[in-house]
């Protein structure tokens, strides 16, 4: 199967999405670096031929912040398969749209903590 973290192929686009960040992605790693919420996230992890926007692997709690490019119904077929397949490696999902991490941080970060909760205790 080959190498299932961070690929040596993706390094580059790795650090593009770094690099150029969306605003919301932006946003929300100000509340997630630097272990705040208790467990360590990464930015733009990858795991097999995807690379997502956050991932704990203390937990295996996968973070999506979902722009306009994710609005039309081919992206979120798109979305659902790719979902469906990082799962498959026992990743746990959670999705935010923009709106709702530039509008409501506060609830974003309470749905994080109460997932954080819950796959630690399931640990």
């Amino acid at each position: 199967m080959g190498k299932l973290y961070n690929r040596r192929a993706q390094k580059e686009k790795r650090q593009y999405l770094r690099n150029n960040a969306t605003k919301a992605e932006q946003l929300l790693w100000l509340q997630l670096k630097g272990s705040q919420l208790g467990v360590k996230f990464r930015r733009q992890h990858g795991i097999g031929r995807f690379i997502l926007d956050f991932y704990c692997p203390e937990i295996r709690l996968a973070l999506e912040a979902d722009g306009y490019t994710h609005e039309s119904p081919e992206a979120k077929i798109r979305d659902r398969e790719r979902q469906s397949c990082i799962e498959t490696y026992k990743i746990h999902f959670l999705r935010f749209t923009d709106e709702e991490i530039a509008g409501n941080m506060e609830k974003v970060l309470a749905t994080i903590k109460h997932e954080i909760a819950r796959l630690t205790k399931i640990q």
